[in-house]
């Protein structure tokens, strides 16, 4: 059975991509660069929810416990506790709802504070996701950007995208497509925590607000699409899982990177979407 051309769906689309999917049932695969690693951006607030849940099921922290985001503490974003203008006390569960729901930036450095950096990392090697790296916080990927940059947002000339760390895997936070996909089926099988937290895990993942990339690939209203989506100038990336009606589960991770600096490109996300889509139909072929 001949694979869908990846590479040429993804150029003609503007972008440089990557893919990994997998049938979380029978581990049949399909990839395009699947073990490079990649800047994840938002990405990261997946295994940080992971080590959240496992330190919470371990009684290291008590997830219902409350803590106050004041204004010293609102990370740039467009979403969640970003926009807020008034302290709002919280509980370190919600926090771990809203970034991964609306990828509210606040919500997830409150959070990784709490959890730890070191701690993410050590958890991620326990389970042979060693190119999966959690470096930056949501804070220090954006005065990193300004700083490399020489300037704030927006960053929209080659020259100024060419000096961002938080698009060189080495650098920042990063992960490979095959390895993003592993982390997702774990969660799914119960294995990346207990079978409580992986059900907490998997419906806020189901819950996440954005429709126009990988579930672009699905409108159906029996095929359910699971993700979390990451956005940096150039880079747009979103991995999770697709559920049928029939009982098959399918684990994608897609990455791309455009050759336009617009912020505005509705066909490289709808590209996440459309390569998601043919790669599962090859799984279910």
């Amino acid at each position: 059975m001949n694979e869908p051309d990846l590479a040429a769906l993804f150029g003609a689309a503007g972008v440089t991509g990557w893919l990994h999917a997998t049938d979380l049932r029978s581990g049949r695969e399909i990839g395009l660069g699947s073990d490079v690693p990649l800047p994840t951006a938002s990405m990261f607030k997946v295994p940080l929810m992971v080590e959240f849940c496992r330190q919470a099921d371990a009684g290291l922290l008590d997830p219902a416990s409350r803590v106050t985001v004041g204004a010293a503490d609102r990370v740039t974003g467009p979403t969640g506790l970003c926009a807020m203008l008034d302290d709002v006390t919280i509980s370190l569960r919600d926090l771990g709802h809203l970034m991964i729901t609306l990828s509210d930036n606040t919500a997830a450095d409150a959070l990784l504070a709490r959890v730890g950096r070191e701690e993410i990392n050590a958890m991620l090697d326990g389970f042979g996701l060693r190119e999966t790296r959690v470096r930056q916080s949501c804070r220090d990927i954006y005065e990193s950007m300004a700083e490399d940059a020489g300037h704030g947002w927006p960053y929209l000339e080659p020259e100024d995208i060419a000096r961002l760390r938080v698009l060189d895997p080495p650098r920042a936070n990063s992960a490979t497509p095959r390895e993003t996909t592993t982390l997702f089926g774990l969660i799914w099988r119960d294995q990346a925590a207990s079978a409580e937290s992986c059900a907490w895990m998997r419906n806020v993942l189901n819950l996440q607000v954005w429709p126009h990339r990988l579930a672009s690939g699905f409108p159906y209203d029996d095929v359910e699409v699971s993700g979390k989506t990451g956005t940096l100038p150039t880079l747009r990336n979103e991995a999770g899982v697709i559920e049928y009606p029939d009982g098959g589960q399918y684990a994608v991770a897609v990455f791309t990177r455009s050759v336009s600096t617009a912020l505005n490109q509705p066909r490289a996300d709808a590209v996440i979407g459309t390569a998601a889509r043919m790669a599962v139909d090859h799984l279910r072929r």
